[in-house]
């Protein structure tokens, strides 16, 4: 999961991007990345790390230009290498820079292509790299020495034709503008939007509408699943459907964990997503745990905090704030590496004792993946006092990989897979163990925009939208994702070279 912002404006960009990508420093903290331009010529920074960490004052002052593109990464497979942070260049044709969000399902096979048919060469394991080479054919194809939104828009008719899996792509086009476009089924999000400036018309693309909303644009609408969004240098804004058969299919694990409360994607609130996630939540509670002795409810910070407000309303109980969260430790289900998500826990984590001693707790959150955080937090609890130790999850049991940009590998390290409740339960340690309805988590996304009749569920029940995913690829994945994969990457950091000379 990335998170990705592109802006045209009459005025520097460089500290609205850094802006923004903080804003949007919830989706990816493993690398950021901000390339700009100015008569022609492109300033490039990237590395490893958190925003504020990858941009100081000498970096910000060479990225000269009024437009640009930003992207914030956590690596979904392979190494956590600077080589892999994006935005992503390629010279050929007229200079093209592209920032991704998401994850192609037949990106080996484009490889091959690209090498072969195309005669371009791929110099990492990054899909995003792919997925630029792909573009940049398409435009190239055209033949013309310059171009106009139609052979843009058929470029990226193009990738729709050859790219399958999910994407939300920003590419910044050397002297023409920026596009922004998204798969045929709109897995991923991305949102657009303008403003009046005293110079004229400036417009904004990015992952979710937060990072419009910090920046002063007016949020327009979400870019639909096929379609493009073409900014060109004088901020007017041309759209065009390019895919042949375009299918609303969102991601439904963007409402329960990844996007910020406050942002809007496809048109839901996010925030009231999760607070009829609660509201259900709590109806299958009083169904399965009728005489229940629950004392308190206790979210787990900060993604649960909505829905475990809304469920202790319905059910008549105290909600209290029972762990206090070291802010300047990253979200550890994005974390390279189990081994670093076991250490993080503790260090982000504090239990209040006085919450727990001699009482039943409910510890809601929003989702349990590999159970090892959900583990150690149970332990927290009991070890605080707690007499009984309950557990509610605002989503269904987490049962196979997501394939399309979120770090759920290996089945065998899902511990939803091939168990039961009562044996998660017992895995984690909890004295009884409640999960979402796959149709109530369902219900209570698509009750904020009723035209989408349709998300994308596959890690809940193993259904892939977009009719690629066979078993040789799902065996493929966990090879490459796994911890123990990932454990063995070594990679050296220094022998990477900024071709600006931007460190």
């Amino acid at each position: 999961m990335c998170g990705i912002i592109g802006i045209v404006a009459h005025q520097e960009v460089n500290q609205s991007l850094f802006d923004g990508l903080t804003v949007l420093q919830h989706r990816g903290q493993d690398a950021a990345g901000i390339v700009t331009c100015e008569n022609g010529r492109l300033f490039l920074r990237k590395d490893n790390g958190l925003v504020r960490d990858v941009f100081h004052t000498r970096h910000m002052i060479r990225l000269k230009g009024n437009m640009g593109i930003g992207h914030v990464r956590y690596p979904t497979a392979g190494c956590s290498s600077s080589a892999e942070a994006q935005p992503f260049y390629v010279n050929s044709p007229f200079g093209i820079t592209l920032a991704h969000n998401g994850n192609l399902t037949n990106a080996e096979q484009l490889k091959e292509e690209l090498f072969r048919e195309d005669l371009r060469h791929i110099n990492t394991d990054s899909d995003s790299e792919v997925l630029l080479n792909v573009f940049a054919h398409e435009l190239q194809a055209c033949g013309k020495l310059t171009i106009d939104r139609e052979d843009i828009f058929n470029a990226v008719a193009g990738v729709h034709r050859r790219c399958r899996g999910a994407y939300a792509v920003v590419a910044m086009i050397t002297g023409y503008g920026i596009v922004g476009f998204r798969d045929p089924y709109g897995i991923r999000p991305v949102v657009f939007g303008r403003r009046t400036g005293e110079k004229g018309v400036e417009a904004i693309i990015a992952s979710e509408s937060v990072a419009i909303d910090a920046l002063g644009f007016e949020r327009l609408r979400d870019i639909e699943p096929g379609e493009a969004v073409f900014i060109d240098l004088d901020g007017e804004v041309h759209s065009r459907q390019c895919a042949t058969h375009p299918s609303y299919a969102p991601c439904i694990f963007e409402h329960v964990y990844f996007a910020r409360p406050d942002s809007f994607i496809d048109s839901i609130s996010v925030y009231k997503s999760r607070l009829r996630m609660g509201e259900m939540l709590a109806h299958k509670i009083l169904q399965v745990f009728p005489g229940h002795d629950i004392d308190v409810v206790i979210p787990i910070p900060d993604t649960s905090r909505t829905t475990a407000l809304q469920l202790s309303h319905e059910l008549g109980l105290k909600y209290r704030e029972g762990f206090v969260k070291n802010r300047y430790i990253g979200r550890t289900f994005i974390m390279p590496g189990q081994k670093q998500r076991r250490k993080s826990v503790r260090q982000k984590l504090n239990a209040i004792d006085l919450e727990f001693r001699d009482k039943n707790v409910l510890l809601v959150d929003d989702s349990i993946v590999r159970g090892t955080t959900s583990k150690q937090i149970i332990q927290m609890a009991r070890e605080a006092g707690a007499k009984k130790v309950y557990f509610a999850s605002a989503a269904p049991p987490v049962r196979y990989p997501n394939v399309y940009g979120i770090d759920m590998p290996s089945v065998n390290e899902l511990i939803g897979h091939n168990r039961n409740e009562e044996q998660i339960a017992e895995a984690i340690g909890a004295d009884w163990l409640v999960y979402q309805e796959l149709d109530d988590l369902i219900r209570a996304v698509q009750k904020g925009n009723p035209h989408i009749a349709r998300f994308d569920t596959s890690c809940f029940d193993g259904n892939y939208v977009t009719g690629d995913v066979t078993e040789e690829y799902l065996k493929q994945l966990e090879e490459r994702r796994n911890d123990d994969a990932k454990a063995l990457c070594d990679v050296d950091d220094d022998v990477v070279i900024d071709l600006y000379n931007n460190k």
